[in-house]
Formats: structure tokens, sequence, C-alpha cells
């Protein structure tokens, strides 16, 4: 684990570290001021490589990490932080954003669980559409862009009502020539993350990789329960509680639209973000996915019973059948 940076600290003769916000496996989040303007505050994202990797692996971690770097800063979205500046300082390297004041979704959850209530679908569902206008614009890039890790605390909502979709930690961009393309190796949080992601960095994460997350993040948002993980009900489909049941309040058109973008097949989610948000918001239907669809291709089907008289017909008709052939047979 790095040892994190001390407040005060100063790094690139600019941005002085308030303090630690974020702490994650391979470095933290810092606040920090920015000296070249005044009143600017920002929040520092620190990767540290793995040291014992080999030198030319090294190498080509930390190039990919400046190219990567070097698309987000392009990015120009009201509901992404802004990217402003990456640089390396020894073995770690920094992305610099603009610092999301307010309180993520996660804290507003916790607060109505707290209150022995929920949070409001009205409330929730505007939260989604603008959730959803990001992770379109993400998704529209040349590359695209890949979160791979929604999850309510990353999603802050600003003072003005505006949501931000923060944390680039594990964004993934889908160049066709590159296989491993990740800013920081890893999986997401596992209650949001779909089967598919469990691979690690392999051709089957795609757009709809987020969709599931997405969807996980609004039943959690919905129901003050985490959604079981994706790999707990590949063992048991049953385990997955259906919104309604935690929360009655809930409308079944949100329900469908959020179990439709939690299916464990990507096959079986909506097709990008925007027929997601249709569905939840009444636009489109969605299709009915039960336990017992998402169970179909793994039971046996029932055996048929027949009533006692079909059966004594059924070994009547066996032995002379059976009698028949042995006479042809002689």
């Amino acid at each position: 684990m790095p040892q994190p940076l001390k407040n005060g600290e100063i790094l690139r003769d600019r941005y002085q570290i308030r303090e630690q916000i974020g702490q994650g496996g391979t470095g933290s989040i810092y606040l920090a001021d920015d000296s070249r303007l005044q009143g600017r505050l920002c929040a520092i994202k620190e990767v540290e490589h793995n040291q014992a990797l080999p030198t030319e692996i090294l190498k080509q971690a930390r190039e990919q990490f400046f190219r990567e770097a070097s698309v987000l800063a392009r990015l120009d979205h009201p509901n992404l932080p802004k990217v402003s500046d990456f640089f390396s300082d020894g073995p770690r390297d920094y992305l610099v954003m603009d610092f999301v004041p307010g309180k993520d979704l996660r804290e507003r959850m916790l607060q109505a669980r707290r209150e022995r209530t929920f949070l409001s679908e009205d409330e929730v569902i505007r939260w989604a559409a603008q959730i959803a206008d990001a992770l379109n614009y993400l998704h529209h890039q040349e590359p695209s862009i890949i979160h791979r890790d929604i999850k309510p605390s990353n999603l802050k909502l600003t003072p003005s009502g505006v949501i931000k979709l923060v944390d680039f930690g594990l964004v993934k961009i889908l160049a066709p020539d590159e296989v491993t393309i990740t800013i920081i190796q890893g999986q997401g949080t596992a209650l949001y993350t779909p089967l598919e992601q469990y691979g690690g960095d392999d051709a089957h994460t795609e757009a709809r990789a987020d969709i599931f997350s997405f969807g996980a993040t609004l039943y959690h948002l919905l129901t003050n329960e985490p959604p079981t993980e994706a790999r707990k009900r590949f063992l048991d489909t049953r385990s997955l509680t259906r919104p309604r049941e935690i929360n009655p309040a809930i409308s079944i058109q949100v329900e469908k639209a959020v179990l439709w973008a939690m299916s464990l097949h990507p096959d079986d989610r909506p097709k990008d973000v925007l027929e997601f948000r249709d569905a939840l918001i009444g636009r489109q239907e969605s299709p009915e996915r039960t336990d017992d669809m998402n169970r179909a291709s793994f039971e046996v089907p029932p055996l048929t019973v027949f009533p006692q008289e079909q059966v004594a017909g059924f070994i009547a008709l066996g032995l002379f059948l059976m009698g028949l052939v042995s006479t042809l047979v002689r």
C-alpha cells in the first residue's frame, strides 16, 4: 500500500494537498488547492503501479495511463467532472479533476434508511436521466469509453441539483486493437459488477456492463438494500429480491426496467443506455423478466403425469408390439 501524501505537500509546484478524501488499493484521492487559479479546488487521483512488474510491462502500463488520461482530458459534459491535468511524480501517476462539492447518493440513501423511509422514485428517476445522458456521451466517444464502476458513492449531487459521475478509476477505452486498456487494474465494486467483468480486461466488457451497474445502483437507491451479487445470482437465480417486495411504492414500470438492466447475460439487457432510460420513464415497455425465465435454460422440464388408465393402455400396447416382433423374428 503506497504511503499517502501529507497535508500541505505540493505536487508539480502547483497543487497543494489539503487532505486525503478517498483510498483505494492503488493509491489515494486528495483534495487540493490549485495555486495558479485562486480559489479553485481539485480532486487528484493517485495511481501507483506495481513496481514488482517487469520493467517493460511497467513502462507499458505508464504509457497506457498517459494515453487514456489524454482521452479523458478531452471530455466535456455537464454531468462529468472536467479532467484538467495529468502527470508523474516518481513511481506515481496523477490525474487532476474538478472537485465536485455535495453529498454522494450513497450518503443520501443511508440518510433515508436511518429515517426509515425511501428516496422518492421521481427524484431517483430524475437523477437516472442525468446519469444516462453522461453514459450515453461516454459510450459514443471515438473510441467508446466504459466507466466500469458505477455505484451510489461515485454519483455526487451538487448543491444546484446536478448529478456528477465521478472517479474514473476503472475507465476502459475500447480501442479496437488493444486488449489490456484500463487505467487501473480492477473489477469494480462487487455489488454492482456484472459477471462478464470478473474476467478482467477482456474483449467481453462493453457498454452493457455499465447498464448492469447502473441498474444495480438504482436497485440500491430505491430499496435501501444492496442487490445480490451477480456471482451468487448465477448459482441461485432466486436470490435477488424484487424491488417492490422491499419498497411497494416503486412502480411496476421502474421495477421491470431495473430488473431488465440487471439481467445476467449482456444480450438480455437493453441494447444501450438510452433504451434503458426510456424504459425507466415509460417511453417504451420493458420485457418481462422473471426468475422462471432466467432458470429456464438450466432446469429439466417437468415430467408429464398420465392417468392410471392411460398407463395401463401403454403397457398393453408395449406387450402387443413385443409379441409381434417375436413372431416376425421366428
